[in-house]
């Protein structure tokens, strides 16, 4: 599928995010229906490791028990071996004004099944993972960076948000026993960022983990609210 230009999906009753000012912008996918051409990566390992023990995996996949089987979900798994994994999906959004600031709100609906008081090897499989979310101008990519590789955007390391990125949050399913709930997170503050000489901008989601251990959660849906800046 195609870029897609956020003019064509301006209009989102279903948006949990406040459309009441104009001229914003909204992009919003559902990984039910499909994968709308998101894709993933994984960043913050050392290279000298064999990738396999990571036991990487990205696909859409049926939602697990007990949610309902018959939805989908784009499932995104990873072993920490580095005790800093970065498991992000990414997607370029075209369609806004040139060379232009925006102020970027994100929501982002998940389903996770570690609940807030669960601990593991280097921290919680809840608590010590961070979602985040961001965007750029330029395209979030791999770089190797000596005997790692790293996120080429500012992202900001585990708990903190970068220049391109804020922190929406951590993977607790708000229960108290492991099991998989869909939850929720959405920014407080927006993300300035300024689109490219097309108007177009790269927007990613991840996980920045400090969890020594395997770690999979299902993106459900991801929603952005880019309204223009006063000043650029």
């Amino acid at each position: 599928m195609g870029i897609a230009a956020l003019a064509a999906v301006a209009v989102l009753a279903s948006c949990d995010l406040d459309q009441d000012t104009e001229p914003t912008n909204y992009y919003s996918v559902d990984f039910n229906t499909g994968l709308d051409g998101w894709t993933g990566g994984y960043t913050d390992y050392t290279t000298g490791l064999d990738s396999t023990t990571f036991e990487f995996q990205l696909t859409q996949a049926a939602l697990p028990a007990p949610l309902d089987s018959t939805k989908k979900g784009y499932r995104i798994s990873g072993q920490n071996r580095s005790d800093d994994l970065f498991m992000y999906l990414k997607r370029k959004v075209a369609g806004l004004n040139p060379n232009t600031s925006y102020d970027a709100l994100f929501s982002v609906d998940f389903a996770t099944k570690y609940p807030e008081g669960s601990v593991g090897v280097g921290g919680s499989p809840a608590t010590s993972v961070y979602l985040k979310a961001g965007a750029s101008a330029t395209e979030p990519v791999k770089v190797k960076d000596g005997d790692t590789y790293k996120f080429s955007l500012d992202k900001g390391n585990q708990s903190q948000g970068g220049k391109d990125a804020v922190l929406l949050g951590n993977l607790a399913n708000g229960l108290t026993q492991e099991k998989y709930k869909s939850v929720n997170r959405t920014s407080t503050l927006p993300l300035r960022v300024k689109t490219d000489s097309s108007g177009n901008l790269w927007l990613f989601v991840g996980t920045d983990s400090g969890f020594e251990g395997l770690n999979t959660l299902y993106y459900q849906r991801v929603q952005v609210q880019l309204t223009p800046a006063a000043v650029n």
